[in-house]
């Protein structure tokens, strides 16, 4: 399967728009963001965990990213409430499950084959750092090489610099209203923008917002 498979568009996709697609597993389900391959895919998905149900042990062979938006999500490792960012390395494996049920934000395959670490945040535990202009507050979730993902705040009336984006942007708008210059993304909003895409992003009415960088590049675009 191809979906918006092609890192040099850029896409933004209102998720409440899209269809639950049925996993392999009874009471999972999807809605698909981004595709490219069979069941075994580098993806990006939404996906429902109804309450009491699981998925089978299986391999990350590529690594797993995943955001708890609603609900608990448990696997061997422990229970994950909303706001867990957990990222499970290239070669992994778990069995997962929800006995109330969840939403999560997965990322499949996108992980550099030697990034090996293990990273579990509790980001409304952890602490916020002053972002690069007042009203910004960031929480860095993980960095690796041009790949960085962080948990970004606006207060009402944030007006960021304009920017380029090397390795392109990747955004899940978690709660409030993300704007730039080319529209308004209220939350559920997933966009992504290529490599070397530039933007002035804002907030008026306040905003969280999920970021991902540097990670919609390829090996010669690196070296260029």
């Amino acid at each position: 399967m191809q979906l918006r498979s092609d890192w040099s568009r850029r896409e933004v996709v209102d998720v409440s728009a899209l269809d639950w697609v049925p996993s392999p597993s009874a009471g999972v389900e999807r809605k698909m963001l981004e595709r490219d391959g069979g069941e075994v895919a580098r993806a990006t998905s939404i996906v429902r965990y109804a309450p009491g149900s699981h998925f089978d042990n299986h391999l990350h062979a590529l690594g797993e990213e995943l955001f708890v938006l609603d609900g608990e999500f448990c696997d061997e490792t422990g229970c994950y409430g909303p706001g867990s960012y957990i990222r499970n390395p290239p070669g992994s494996s778990h069995a997962p499950w929800s006995n109330t049920g969840c939403v999560l934000f997965v990322k499949l395959r996108y992980s550099a084959p030697d990034d090996l670490a293990r990273v579990v945040v509790h980001t409304r535990e952890d602490s916020w750092f002053p972002g690069l202009v007042p009203g910004l507050s960031v929480m860095p979730l993980h960095d690796f090489r041009t790949e960085h993902a962080a948990l970004v705040r606006w207060a009402p009336n944030t007006y960021f610099n304009p920017h380029r984006h090397f390795g392109g942007e990747e955004i899940l708008v978690v709660e409030g209203t993300f704007e730039d210059e080319h529209g308004r993304y209220p939350a559920g909003t997933w966009i992504r923008s290529p490599h070397l895409s530039q933007h002035k992003p804002f907030s008026r009415e306040g905003c969280t917002i999920l970021v991902k960088t540097g990670h919609l590049i390829t090996d010669a675009q690196v070296a260029a």
